[in-house]
């Protein structure tokens, strides 16, 4: 026989913790089934930190549901007593028409937000353990800074759970169905009914979503922490985090910009630096490269080589995340065009862990009334369709 919920969710990784959590604060009858464990490191919500930042070059309408975003995180370390965010602010760096320095300018113009605009030399002389090019400019944001992945997810599941959501954890879903007016959900030895479905599946969304036959691609990327040698980097130093867009590299096939990312030594011994760029194409979730390679390494090497000159180029270790890209590299967030009941969260393409909050919010009102009073019109799924 059926268990019944109210909303089910599909996938309690970064986003689905979020759904939960919100759900069952709302007094919901939620049920959160995940095919790995919590806080898990098979798909995109690991590996220490992740940025947050209100001045958002991808685009400014993505700015209020930041703003949300930022007193939800805010409200959840408040009912958990556990901290999660580290306010040391963003230094962004690039060539003034680049995406990074004019999009970050665009959103603080049209949103009010409070950014510095810095010289290569001013930026170099504030923090020494960087080597800005003449040729850029930087901007920092003082309330950016850092979340504790793992900390999110689990505070979120941890939450969700005293107030009354059941989770699974190693439960593969097998299929799922809906009426319109209530799904049902298989696994291989339960089955579950609810009045709504909420799914938040990660890379495996096309899959889980195979019927509308989604334009996502899912990117391998590697994550390296490498040896300081200056405690200008440490976090206790008013280390940022920070983000370089760099120029295409001479030679290079490609004409895109290689960009790279980072955080301060937490500490004391090693910092956290990728490369958001690039990516190799992954054709099954479950069966990804995790080894590191030397064509992983290399843009990073040559880009701390050049730009933070204290820091060893040889990985002292690592870790794999997986992007889920869309074509447009902004989100999908909006209920299934054929099932009204069934929501979607999926195509968050590299920069959506800081949302899950907010989102997390937005598909509670999804599944239970069917709309939400957050800007998320530009996140649609009609904007793929064709």
């Amino acid at each position: 026989m059926a268990e019944v919920f109210d909303t089910i969710v599909l996938g309690v990784g970064g986003f689905g913790s979020g759904a939960v959590y919100h759900l069952a604060q709302r007094g919901l009858r939620v049920l959160g089934l995940d095919r790995f464990g919590p806080a898990h490191d098979r798909g995109s919500s690991h590996g220490e930190t992740r940025i947050i930042r209100k001045a958002y070059f991808e685009h400014p309408d993505y700015v209020p549901l930041l703003l949300r975003a930022y007193d939800l995180w805010a409200d959840l370390e408040a009912e958990s007593q556990q901290r999660l965010f580290w306010q040391c602010g963003l230094m962004l760096a690039g060539l003034p028409d680049s995406e990074a320095i004019s999009g970050a300018r665009l959103s603080a113009s049209q949103h009010g937000l409070t950014i510095e605009n810095l010289s290569a030399s001013a930026a170099t002389q504030r923090w020494p353990g960087f080597r800005v090019p003449e040729s850029f400019d930087a901007v920092f944001e003082p309330d950016a800074g850092f979340l504790k992945v793992e900390d999110c997810v689990r505070t979120h599941l941890d939450r969700a759970t005293a107030h009354g959501a059941t989770l699974l954890f190693d439960e593969p879903v097998i299929s799922w169905s809906s009426t319109g007016r209530e799904v049902r959900v298989r696994t291989a030895n339960r089955e579950f009914v609810a009045a709504s479905l909420v799914i938040t599946a990660g890379s495996w969304a096309a899959s889980v979503l195979a019927d509308l036959k989604l334009p996502l691609q899912v990117l391998r990327k590697p994550i390296f922490w490498f040896e300081t040698t200056s405690p200008t980097y440490n976090l206790d130093a008013s280390m940022p985090t920070f983000y370089f867009e760099m120029p295409p590299a001479v030679g290079h096939v490609s004409n895109v910009p290689q960009t790279f990312y980072g955080f301060p030594s937490l500490d004391r011994r090693v910092l956290k630096v990728a490369q958001h760029s690039g990516g190799d194409i992954v054709v099954d979730p479950l069966l990804v490269d995790r080894q590191p390679r030397d064509s992983d390494v290399q843009p990073i090497a040559d880009f701390l080589k050049t730009c933070l000159p204290n820091v060893r180029p040889q990985p002292a270790r690592h870790s794999t995340c997986l992007y889920t890209i869309t074509p447009d590299r902004h989100f999908v967030v909006d209920r299934h065009p054929e099932f009204s009941n069934v929501v979607i969260g999926c195509g968050f393409s590299g920069h959506g862990f800081k949302f899950t909050s907010v989102l997390g919010s937005v598909f509670a009102d999804l599944a239970t009334t069917g709309h939400t009073e957050l800007p998320i019109d530009f996140l649609s799924l009609a904007r793929l369709s064709g």
